[in-house]
């Protein structure tokens, strides 16, 4: 077996690989071992993911919705404690609707002194760079068509040696070229709620799918609490996905055709 980015031998691999971070509430989209190698699975934990998830509009998300990482612990914000004193805040899975502060020592005496206060806490953040997300979903695009393709080892041996998938594979393993656009969209709230039949409710964490055009391009379609990110898998550029878009009322891929509600 070779590995899907460097193409290496991976036989010796130990590490399953799990195309969206357990960091995101991921336990079903998962690679078995050897498909990435462990050498390009911990390069793409530090180097792709890691800036993606501790970027600031990701950790507010996170700490919003109690999305814990692989180890149980939901990413502390930076609040303010009016009028003006600096805070952390803490949420734990255990009792997620319980907030902790840590704050100076002036801040509890003018909490003493007052027996009131207001909180302020951030509601976004500023957004990974561009070239963060699309790295991001260039590793995600090439490991969910593996996920596609489990049950055929010709297949994964072709998504491998295929020479047209070589630059995307080089710009998430490298980052060359430096430029490769994305497309991004809200196309429903984060805190959506879906009824279930018996009478409860859910929200989408995530979701993906592929999208091929009617020229050919293939698209890897990604959303993240509603957030739709789209990159062409074929090469750096994104007008493909536009005119799609113009073509079909802006429907998105995921709720469109064959995925039609």
């Amino acid at each position: 077996m070779r590995c899907l980015f460097c193409k290496m031998d991976s036989n010796d691999s130990r590490s399953v690989e799990h195309i969206v971070p357990e960091s995101l509430w991921n336990t079903k989209h998962i690679l078995p071992k050897g498909i990435v190698c462990d050498g390009c699975n911990n390069y793409f934990a530090r180097e792709v993911e890691k800036p993606f998830l501790d970027s600031p509009s990701i950790t507010t998300l996170r700490f919003t919705q109690v999305i814990p990482n692989k180890r149980g612990r939901i990413p502390p914000i930076q609040a303010l404690l009016m009028p003006g004193f600096p805070a952390v805040a803490y949420r734990t899975t255990s009792d997620p609707y319980r907030l902790s502060l840590d704050v100076p020592l002036a801040a509890l005496d003018h909490i003493a002194n007052n027996l009131t206060g207001t909180l302020l806490l951030p509601t976004t953040g500023l957004p990974p760079s561009d070239r963060v997300v699309s790295r991001f979903l260039a590793k995600m695009a090439l490991e969910a068509m593996a996920l596609q393709l489990l049950e055929h080892p010709e297949g994964l041996a072709y998504l491998v040696e295929e020479p047209l998938l070589d630059p995307i594979r080089k710009f998430a393993r490298r980052g060359q070229p430096s430029d490769w656009p994305h497309h991004a969209r809200r196309i429903y709230k984060a805190d959506r709620e879906l009824a279930t039949l018996d009478g409860g409710s859910y929200q989408t964490v995530h979701e993906f799918d592929f999208l091929v055009t009617p020229q050919q391009e293939w698209y890897f379609i990604f959303a993240l609490f509603g957030l739709e990110l789209a990159i062409n898998i074929g090469g750096p550029e994104i007008d493909g996905y536009v005119d799609w878009l113009s073509e079909n009322n802006g429907a998105s891929p995921l709720y469109f055709g064959k995925n039609a509600q």
